[in-house]
C-alpha cells in the first residue's frame, strides 16, 4: 500500500522550514512521497494572499525540484471556492483510489484549532495519521490531550507526533523583510529568492503582513 504525506498551505512564499519539515516527516514515517498542496483560498486566510496563485505554485515547483520524493498536487488550485481539507481529501481519494494511506501534516499550534475545522471527523476518517510537528523539548500533557479528545473523539488515535528542529522562519517575516529591503538569503531556496526578485514580489508592507 502506498503511503503518502500531504502538506498544505499558501506557501506565500515557501521557505526552508517547510522543506525541512516535509523531509523530516517523510523520513520518520518512511513515506513513499510527500505531496505539497498549494491552497487557492484557505478559509482562515481569505483575502490575505500577497502573491497570485501561479506565482506561489511556481515557487513551490522551484523549491522541491531537487527532491525526488517531493511532488505537487493542483487539487486545490484547480477548483473554485474555499480550500476545505475534507473536500481535498475526497478528491485525492477519488484520484488515487482507496489503496493508499494518507498522512496530513500540521503544525503544533494548529492542533488546538483542528476540532473547529470544517467536518473534522470526516477528515480523520480519510487519514491514516494526522502528523503533528512539535517543538523540541515539548512535554506531552495528558490533560491537554484529554481535552482535545473530548472535543473531537478519535483525534488522539490518529495523531502522530514528530519532533522537528525549530527555525524562526515564517512566510510573514520573509514578506516583511523583502518589503524592508532586508536579506532573505538562506531562508528560502536560491531559486525561490531569484524568482521573487525577478517578479518583484512582496515589495510593499501592509498592516496584515
Amino acid at each position: 500500500m502506498r503511503s503518502i504525506g500531504l502538506m498544505g498551505g499558501t506557501f506565500d512564499p515557501i521557505h526552508i522550514a517547510h522543506l525541512i519539515m516535509a523531509e523530516e516527516v517523510r523520513a520518520a514515517l518512511n513515506l513513499s512521497e510527500m505531496v505539497f498542496i498549494p491552497a487557492a483560498e484557505p478559509p482562515h486566510k481569505a483575502g490575505r494572499h500577497k502573491a497570485a496563485p501561479h506565482h506561489r505554485l511556481a515557487m513551490v515547483e522551484l523549491a522541491i525540484a531537487s527532491n525526488p520524493h517531493f511532488s505537487i498536487s493542483l487539487v486545490e488550485l484547480d477548483r473554485p471556492g474555499p480550500s476545505y481539507l475534507v473536500d481535498t481529501l475526497r478528491l485525492l481519494r477519488k484520484e488515487w483510489g482507496t489503496d493508499v494511506e494518507l498522512s496530513f501534516v500540521i503544525g503544533w499550534d494548529s492542533l488546538e484549532d483542528f476540532p473547529d475545522w470544517y467536518q473534522p471527523a470526516e477528515i480523520l476518517a480519510q487519514l491514516k495519521r494526522l502528523v503533528v510537528v512539535r517543538r523540541p523539548g515539548y512535554e506531552e500533557n495528558p490533560a491537554y490531550d484529554q481535552q482535545l479528545e473530548a472535543r473531537l473523539p478519535g483525534l488522539q488515535q490518529k495523531v502522530c507526533q514528530i519532533p522537528f528542529p525549530q527555525l524562526d522562519i515564517s512566510s510573514t517575516d520573509i514578506r516583511r523583510r523583502i518589503a524592508e529591503h532586508r536579506p532573505i538569503k538562506y531562508q528560502v531556496p536560491e531559486a525561490v529568492e531569484e524568482y521573487i526578485l525577478t517578479h518583484n514580489l512582496y515589495q510593499t508592507v501592509t498592516e496584515s503582513q
